[in-house]
């Protein structure tokens, strides 16, 4: 094999052990000193009936005080930073939260920005709430500063996993079941005993002594003190139905026996009309004796439902004329406490009974399967958990309007450059007021700046498992990486470099202001100015280089971008990160964007994606700029046009100064050049006119006066 050819293969082994090494970590186990703060008394825990790791936790009497779990197993939510936050939870046997504390983390805000006490205190507003509550982050509990997406997911999290546990441990009903199904008393349908059966209202179970005797072959009881019977014969024929419906009770009871019935039940109980005829009794004696109905069962689901002589009522002659001729007519009530569901499918047992000893006995059992038919009942929608990026999208509408409506000027903005350039009076107070709208509302109030973090995680999740989940949790970022991605097709990176990056905007309002201060701006030749242009590609290779080892590392290392600290936390951090970034946007006061130019990963992360544009929309005069003018070269503030003349697309910041300069007849040579042949040519017309005026008045004069000379006179 070549060695060329063998490269794809080492590429996928490379890949390989990159993700065997982000998932091959074990799982933290849980310790008892761990949860002693939600359960003082506790003494050991105990692997609970879960399919996650769940741990009872057990007190010295053996006596089970609640359950304890890793939030990751259970709910693993990605947060801000692609990866779901980690949490120690505890909920007692009422389904209170009785511990939340925060076990580990990627978010890079909090990392580095954010004290961790204040996520430990935000998760700890959570105990002595109830699973099944609705908690706001910004209503009952308090957002942080700077940190609104972590913290959500951080409530949603210990809500979401909590309700989940509890559900499995029956502590409380399980939200992802549909609620109980309601039965329609407006749906009745006159019907006589074989439409009742034929469509599945009434339900038939039908047993032979042969059928009977097969279930005791190899057993004690198969041939103990029996007397055998044809085989063919009936053992028991057994009719049953459910009787809330008004069309299976109204048509069986009539009226005034539904009505009762009816009247009977208390609001979730239910009634069940079983009726045989046969050798074998489903009532038998035993009844009579324990009060409990030992040959018949209702089991759903994991429920089994018992009768006693209180659940029994005896059915008198049933109101359909054609009826068989049943022996035993009896109705049971299905109490609340059984939970049944008449949505869901259910099942009448029979449990037949032979001796095989003089004291032992054995036991058969039958299953009858029923459902109610769909026209008899009404099924509520099922609750199923809103996904969490819905929930911050809504809450978020005012800021996405304003975000929406910013971009659509902007995009306005970019198609019309070449109208606008060529009035500077309306483009400039514009640019001006959008950089405004940049640095308030996308940066500090909206907390909407873009960082290198974001390539950097979105490549993270290309390797390690891609989620839109991860990228939706944001909606402002969201839309302004949509809308990044477009321009950068449209336009180059230039568009959110010069008109999005809310740090971008500080230091050009900053430099502004000391323009008009008269401060002295430091320019640096162009040759090493296009040198400098490489160390913010070597930092953007570096941070990838590292993610691909270690994201959270990258994620430190990132914080090269003053981002957090300027925007996001608006200066309120440690003095170290103030200074630094104070720092570059003195810089700038002095040399225009200086940052930008020179240190942004996240301009470089841009540029390279922003040379599969699409469209070249910056003009230039053929032949004359940069060949011998120099004013758009000089003028442009990120140096971004060579002394050739050629705009560079990867540096250029889309101030559009260079489209006003283009288009000014006052300053750009080609176009003074342009206007005074306009203004020669014009004037050479209005000479020409003028001198063609005086030879037509002559003209004119002299025919007058020839024609005012007598006939006779003009030969």
């Amino acid at each position: 094999m070549s060695r060329v050819a063998s490269l794809p293969w080492l590429t996928s082994l490379w890949l390989g052990l990159l993700l065997f090494m982000a998932t091959a970590l074990p799982a933290q186990a849980i310790e008892l000193e761990q949860v002693l703060t939600g359960f003082p008394q506790a003494e050991r825990l105990e692997a609970a009936d879960s399919q996650w790791p769940v741990s009872r936790v057990v007190d010295g009497d053996g006596q089970l005080l609640g359950y304890a779990y890793e939030s990751v197993e259970v709910a693993p939510i990605p947060a801000y930073s692609g990866k779901p936050v980690n949490m120690l939870m505890a909920i007692d046997l009422e389904g209170r939260i009785v511990q939340a504390d925060v076990i580990s983390h990627s978010e890079p805000i909090m990392l580095v920005g954010i004290p961790e006490s204040k996520l430990d205190n935000f998760a700890d507003a959570h105990v002595s709430a109830h699973v099944n509550d609705r908690l706001r982050v910004g209503g009952e509990l308090d957002a942080i500063s700077g940190a609104t997406v972590t913290v959500i997911v951080v409530s949603d999290t210990i809500m979401r996993s909590a309700r989940k546990v509890a559900a499995e441990q029956q502590l409380i009903a399980d939200p992802s079941l549909a609620p109980v199904a309601r039965v329609r008393d407006d749906v009745f349908v006159p019907a006589d005993w074989s439409e009742l059966t034929g469509d599945g209202t009434i339900r038939r179970l039908h047993l032979t002594h042969g059928e009977v005797d097969e279930s005791f072959v190899g057993t004690p009881a198969e041939n103990y003190l029996r007397t055998p019977q044809p085989a063919d014969n009936t053992f028991i024929e057994l009719f049953y139905t459910y009787l809330n419906p008004p069309t299976a009770g109204r048509n069986l009871l009539g009226d005034t026996g539904y009505e009762q019935l009816m009247a009977e039940l208390a609001p979730d109980e239910h009634a069940i009309a079983v009726m045989g005829r046969g050798d074998y009794s489903f009532k038998g004696s035993g009844y009579v004796r324990g009060g409990i109905f030992d040959r018949i069962e209702l089991s759903q689901g994991s429920n089994r439902v018992s009768f006693h002589d209180r659940d029994h009522i005896r059915l008198g002659e049933l109101a359909l004329d054609e009826a068989p001729s049943l022996a035993e007519r009896d109705i049971f009530i299905v109490r609340e406490e059984a939970g049944f569901d008449p949505g869901q499918p259910w099942q009448l047992e029979l449990l037949v009974r032979r001796p095989s000893g003089p004291l032992d006995t054995e036991f058969s059992r039958f299953s009858a399967d029923y459902s109610v038919p769909e026209a008899y009942i009404e099924r509520p929608e099922p609750l199923v958990e809103e996904p969490i990026w819905v929930q911050v999208w809504r809450d978020k509408v005012f800021q996405i309007g304003i975000l929406g409506a910013g971009l659509l000027v902007l995009t306005g903005i970019m198609l019309f450059q070449d109208v606008l350039a060529r009035h500077p009076r309306v483009l400039n107070p514009l640019r001006q007021g959008f950089k405004l709208y940049t640095l308030f509302f996308i940066g500090w109030y909206s907390l909407a700046q873009l960082s290198v973090v974001n390539i950097l995680t979105f490549t993270n999740s290309l390797i390690s498992g891609f989620s839109w989940t991860s990228f939706l949790i944001d909606p402002m970022l969201f839309i302004l990486w949509s809308f990044v991605a477009v321009s950068l097709l449209l336009w180059g990176r230039g568009v959110f470099c010069g008109w999005l990056c809310p740090f971008g905007a500080l230091q050009d309002l900053v430099n502004q202001i000391a323009r008009k201060l008269h401060v002295k701006q430091i320019e640096v030749p162009f040759g090493l100015h296009e040198r400098l242009w490489a160390i913010k590609y070597i930092i953007l290779l570096a941070l990838f280089a590292v993610s691909l080892h270690s994201l959270g590392t990258a994620e430190r290392y990132a914080e090269v971008e003053p981002f957090k600290t300027a925007i996001t936390l608006r200066f309120q951090r440690d003095w170290a990160f103030v200074l630094y970034a104070l720092g570059l946007i003195a810089v700038s006061a002095f040399n225009h964007k200086f940052y930008c130019r020179y240190v942004c990963p996240l301009g470089a992360g841009l540029a390279i994606p922003s040379r599969l544009r699409l469209f070249d929309w910056l003009k230039r005069h053929r032949g004359s700029c940069g060949t011998p003018c120099q004013i758009c070269a000089h003028e442009c503030e990120v140096g971004a046009i060579h002394p050739d003349g050629h705009i560079n697309a990867n540096e250029c910041h889309y101030c559009l100064d260079c489209q006003v300069t283009y288009h000014d007849d006052q300053r750009c040579p080609p176009m003074v050049k342009r206007r005074k042949r306009f203004e020669k040519a014009a004037n050479m017309s209005s000479r020409g006119n003028s001198v063609a005026t005086q030879r037509d008045a002559s003209a004119s004069g002299k025919q007058a006066e020839w024609q005012r000379i007598p006939l006779h006179q003009q030969d």
